[in-house]
């Protein structure tokens, strides 16, 4: 990863390169449904300490995917912000049938 990237335009291709394995997808779009699951339940039960539990289920599914199943190293801990945009657009793409796998 020594590209820079400097516009999540030109970094998506890149994430989306980085999550070719099958299971390494199905862990990140669990962790991310955990993850808004946990956020509706904090919501509703007013616990905040819930959300504590947010990063560490969704990272945890995620690097789960990364290290055992694509064998790479995480984009998150060069580009975190973008990574976690990422997560999102690929969910959504996933949901709503733009995924191209």
């Amino acid at each position: 990863m020594s590209k820079i990237y400097k516009q999540f335009s030109t970094f998506y291709p890149f994430y989306l390169s980085q999550h070719q394995h099958p299971v390494c997808r199905a862990l990140h779009y669990v962790g991310s449904l955990l993850v808004l699951l946990l956020l509706l339940a904090a919501m509703i039960l007013g616990n905040g300490y819930l959300l504590l539990a947010a990063p560490i289920v969704g990272y945890g599914f995620a690097w789960v995917g990364h290290f055992v199943f694509e064998k790479n190293r995480p984009a998150t801990f060069q580009y975190p912000l973008y990574s976690l945009l990422a997560d999102w657009v690929m969910l959504f793409q996933w949901l709503t049938g733009r995924s191209k796998r």
